[in-house]
């Protein structure tokens, strides 16, 4: 099984400031930065040496029924060591077609819900390597063009809470996670055209912690696009869907207390707080646990979430109307009711 998600570095470094961990077999790595120029270099920051040989072989039996599951793990072990592997993959007859070939397969067995651990490692293993394709700037704007990211939805449909599925909506967000790391206009543009938003919420209201932190991590970086905040902010449904959700995790959060969850959650209300029409409407729904002390001991070490938290305070705070200001009568800036359990 491999899982790539993109997280902060123990949920305390600002936006930008990233580090990748790969699961594998269960296990979690964390990838760990070059030694510096300068330093000795010593065994374990030694790359290590790939037999492109072997890369041309596998890349050729993924081709073949017959050999791509073994071809499918082989190299979604190497996608990190190999930096132009999306380039090949893509190039080559075939490839993309038996990528998509393994996703669809598993479409039968997701209605009903009776996917298996292996299947679900197989899948996973594709999806690793179009996730590769995904973050590569030479293979991204066509892997958009071709629409791939559409064959991934089905997946984020599912709600069996069981493994197999997790580790499938997981590996598939980390795809999308991929997708708008890059900050590409190119990205947002084709995200908006489809339903990822109502599929990220839906994972953020229901999904477990790590599949909540991506999906919220998606939803910011839709949000940190100009295009992004001002297509959630057009209409009030939009609106009042997404701070609904984000107020329940909130709730949530003051019981399970997630730090790396809970920066992504302040990040986003703070970005919404930059649209004028749903700060007027934030001031009337914005949790009472973003106000008080509720997550003082989980945000102790994290000055980022703590600067961005009383930044949104104080950009709430400005907005409040003067004593006697009409309540505009524009529905979308009609205050929400406080989000419920």
């Amino acid at each position: 099984m491999n899982v790539s998600i993109v997280q902060s570095q123990s949920g305390q470094t600002a936006p930008g400031q990233q580090q990748q961990i790969v699961t594998t077999g269960g296990s979690q790595q964390t990838q760990q930065p070059s030694n510096r120029p300068g330093q000795p270099s010593g065994p374990a920051s030694t790359p290590p040496v790939v037999d492109r040989e072997k890369i041309y072989q596998w890349i050729i039996e993924l081709a073949s029924p017959d050999t791509r599951e073994n071809a499918l793990l082989e190299l979604s072990k190497k996608r990190e060591v190999v930096p132009d592997l999306a380039p090949m993959l893509w190039h080559s007859f075939g490839t993309i077609a038996a990528l998509l070939q393994e996703i669809i397969n598993i479409y039968p067995a997701i209605n009903p819900p009776n996917l298996t651990a292996h299947q679900s490692n197989r899948v996973c293993n594709a999806l690793a390597l179009l996730q590769c394709v995904a973050s590569h700037p030479e293979t991204r704007s066509a892997f958009l063009q071709a629409h791939i990211p559409l064959f991934l939805y089905p997946f984020l449909h599912t709600v069996s809470k069981t493994r197999p599925f997790e580790y499938l909506r997981l590996t598939s967000l980390g795809v999308i996670g991929a997708l708008v790391k890059t900050d590409e206009q190119e990205v947002i543009n084709f995200l908006l055209t489809t339903e990822i938003i109502p599929l990220c919420l839906r994972i953020m209201e229901s999904g477990s912690e790590l599949s909540k932190t991506v999906a919220t991590f998606i939803l910011q970086k839709i949000l940190l696009d100009e295009t992004g905040l001002s297509y959630i902010c057009q209409t009030y449904e939009r609106f009042s869907t997404v701070a609904m959700i984000l107020g329940k995790m909130v709730l949530q959060l003051a019981k399970e207390q997630s730090a790396r969850l809970l920066k992504h959650v302040v990040r986003c209300y703070l970005r919404l707080s930059d649209n004028p029409r749903a700060r007027e409407a934030l001031r009337q729904c914005l949790p009472d646990e973003l106000k008080n002390a509720t997550f003082g001991n989980c945000l102790k070490d994290d000055t980022s979430t703590k600067r961005w938290l009383a930044q949104l305070v104080r950009n709430l705070e400005a907005s409040t109307p003067q004593s006697g200001t009409p309540v505009p009568s524009d529905p979308r800036v009609i205050p929400m009711p406080p989000a419920q359990q």
